[in-house]
């Protein structure tokens, strides 16, 4: 009797830890909140398990049409362990036209990026007035003694007309602005007064367009920032330009060798405006789009599963076509916001071509049961057939929340 009940605890025990690590798993994957379109509720596709506690306030939770915004669903496992409670935003259904064709950004930095930072020879010896002054690469210059600094030029002239002096930075690093005193030095080699930083005040690239909405022509691409290629930070713009651009070749991706697609500018003229260079993309306006094209719904986090799905891209035959992936893996909670899914090509065409993912295939829409669900944004180095997307919901808001879009 008494080994049974020894028995009878173990299991007792091994049961309530797995179960505290069932809900624990729960807890930390389900996000804290969810979007819901007005009249649906709540319905996780990649969790069927996962369903709206019997507990929930039923009666408030179909109000979404009546005027309610948000209310707060208990989510319970099978309806009989309570796992957690989120909180329900309520919105209209979101239209947009998915894209899949390329595009050519310019970007004219806010400020000058320092990718670099170098000691001088003088004729006291080498010295860094830059790493003295507490520059650090990745710093944004914005401003010198008060004058706005929009390249490396406007610098080296500041630096020659000063004669020597010191001079005031005013710069940005990590979002918060400080101010640096920086004392030049001159030049044994030449004769000028320097000070020691190497800087970036452009870039240039081509990208895929996610979506655009055909009501103000607001679109979305990449799925991730555009980042300085020396200091990885996010390239802080001042003017962007879109412009159109023609694939000319596909450079076909291997293990530990990405590949490519080849593109060159059709012409300089601006299509279109870039407003916004964010961590989960960037976001502007096209001057002229095809308004004519079928709108689809923009697919919530939750709609989106794992399984079969299509992405929208142009190769070297400048048509956008349609081509099988796999949802591998769903992940709510990644903290970087751009990393939201794992995916597998499996489109025997595109593997062909391609390899599968390569660069400037960045923002193909990825579609799922008739719906925009996300965005390609990396490829897997090693593996170019698998890579991973963006959920389209954290897309779209971003472009919504731009300040020509406040509401």
């Amino acid at each position: 009797m008494k080994k049974t009940f020894q028995y009878i605890s173990i299991i007792t025990m091994i049961v309530s830890i797995l179960l505290m690590g069932i809900i624990s798993y729960y807890k930390y994957t389900i996000p804290n909140k969810f979007l819901v379109t007005n009249g649906n509720t709540l319905k996780i596709d990649s969790m069927p398990e996962i369903t709206i506690s019997n507990k929930t306030d039923i009666y408030k939770f179909y109000q979404a049409n009546k005027g309610v915004k948000n209310t707060s669903v208990d989510l319970s496992l099978f309806n009989l362990i309570p796992i957690k409670s989120v909180m329900v935003d309520y919105i209209e259904e979101k239209m947009v036209v998915p894209g899949g064709y390329p595009f050519g950004i310019k970007l004219f930095t806010q400020g000058v990026m320092v990718i670099g930072i170098n000691s001088i020879e003088t004729e006291a010896g080498e010295k860094n007035p830059a790493k003295k002054a507490g520059i650090k690469v990745g710093d944004v210059i914005i401003e010198i003694d008060g004058q706005k600094i929009t390249s490396n030029e406007h610098i080296e002239n500041i630096l020659n007309y000063g004669g020597g002096k010191s001079i005031n930075l005013n710069i940005m690093r990590e979002d918060k602005f400080q101010k640096i005193k920086l004392q030049p030095e001159k030049s044994s080699i030449d004769g000028n007064y320097k000070g020691g930083i190497w800087v970036r005040d452009s870039s240039a690239g081509i990208g895929t367009v996610s979506f655009y909405d055909l009501d103000n022509g607001i679109f979305g691409g990449l799925g991730h920032p555009i980042s300085d290629p020396d200091t990885g930070g996010i390239m802080p713009i001042m003017t962007g330009d879109v412009v159109d651009v023609r694939v000319t070749d596909v450079i076909k991706g291997y293990s530990g060798i990405p590949g490519e697609l080849k593109g060159n500018f059709v012409s300089n003229n601006s299509i279109g405006n870039i407003t916004l260079n964010d961590k989960t993309g960037v976001y502007g306006r096209l001057y002229e789009y095809d308004k004519s094209q079928k709108e689809i719904s923009v697919g919530l986090k939750q709609d989106v599963k794992e399984g079969k799905a299509t992405i929208l891209t142009t190769l070297d035959n400048n048509i956008v076509e349609e081509f099988e992936i796999e949802i591998k893996k769903i992940n709510f909670n990644n903290m970087d916001d751009v990393k939201n899914m794992v995916i597998e090509v499996t489109d025997k065409s595109l593997l062909e071509k391609a390899g599968g993912i390569v660069q400037g295939m960045s923002g193909s829409p990825i579609l799922q049961n008739g719906k925009i669900v996300g965005a390609v944004t990396h490829v897997f180095v090693n593996d170019p057939t698998k890579g991973y997307g963006i959920f389209m919901e954290n897309m779209y808001d971003k472009s919504r929340s731009l300040n020509f879009l406040a509401e």
